[in-house]
């Protein structure tokens, strides 16, 4: 399987800060934003990795992750020219992804909780079709809410509804397999011009090939899109690593995962030994 990162927003909803700083290289709390999708990626245990990036931004990303050597994983980077939408990721990525299944994640969203690499497990075990998750919201209209039946099957999904018909909504993180290339191509552009990733899953439920995993209570989803947002992530962060559980941490989970020595991670701390967060790797 491989994975993408979709991270080529100009997020102007976090102007001016987003002016001289792509939204991804913000930091959240101790690391940079796009820590977090990269650390799900890597929990799912994906090492061949695609990040989509804004025009003119690829000696910042380069200068963050390299390669991905030092990690143990594989990283591209590939400019998306023309914002088209969340499914344009399998467009530019379609070279990328060749004939394998893949995992997309938004570039601006963070997901935490203590079983998380069991869950990540149960979506990627479905060989075919789609998986996407259901997180519960008080307010599911800004995004794609889900309708379920009496039994739990998902029978529907709307794209900002203005009378949602549930409070359950899909986050950024979504596993297809190799159809969803063919899919994406196929797809019509929205009534705001973009390729929909909601249209996506829809024909994935017309198929009768999306399946839907809710999230379980104790989940932390957070779509760091916004000022406000940004700050409660920070503190969310800052609150989960003062009982020294640290969050998006990718030498740790890549030591965890098998993907780096102990004798590797202790070097990158080394590199970051005037920092708490330095000084918790060179203690793993």
């Amino acid at each position: 399987m491989k994975g993408i990162i979709l991270a080529a927003g100009k997020g102007t909803r976090l102007y001016p800060m987003t002016k001289p700083v792509c939204k991804p290289l913000l930091p959240v709390y101790d690391k940079p934003l796009l820590y977090y999708p990269l650390a799900v990626l890597m929990q799912a245990k994906i090492r061949d990795i695609l990040i989509i990036i804004p025009p003119g931004e690829e000696e910042s990303f380069a200068s963050l992750l390299g390669d991905g050597s030092h990690l143990g994983v594989r990283i591209e980077y590939k400019v998306q020219t023309i914002a088209r939408g969340i499914a344009d990721a399998f467009l530019v990525g379609e070279e990328f992804i060749g004939n394998d299944s893949v995992c997309l994640l938004l570039g601006d969203n963070i997901f935490h909780c203590n079983n998380f690499e069991r869950i990540l497990s149960e979506a990627r075990q479905k060989e075919d079709g789609a998986v996407v998750f259901g997180y519960w919201v008080e307010d599911p209209r800004p995004f794609g809410v889900i309708e379920f039946d009496e039994t739990g099957q998902a029978i529907s999904i709307e794209e900002k509804p203005a009378q949602p018909k549930s409070n359950y909504i899909v986050p950024g993180l979504y596993f297809y397999d190799n159809q969803v290339v063919e899919i994406a191509k196929n797809l019509k552009p929205s009534a705001r011009g973009e390729l929909e990733i909601t249209d996506v899953n829809l024909e994935y439920l017309r198929r009768g090939q999306l399946s839907v995993i809710p999230f379980e209570r104790g989940l932390t989803w957070l779509d760091a899109g916004t000022a406000d947002s940004l700050l409660e992530a920070a503190e969310i962060i800052k609150a989960l690593q003062k009982s020294g559980q640290y969050v998006g941490a990718i030498e740790e989970i890549a030591f965890r995962e098998g993907f780096i020595t102990a004798e590797q991670i202790h070097a990158l701390g080394e590199k970051l030994a005037m920092t708490k967060y330095g000084q918790y790797l060179l203690k793993l």
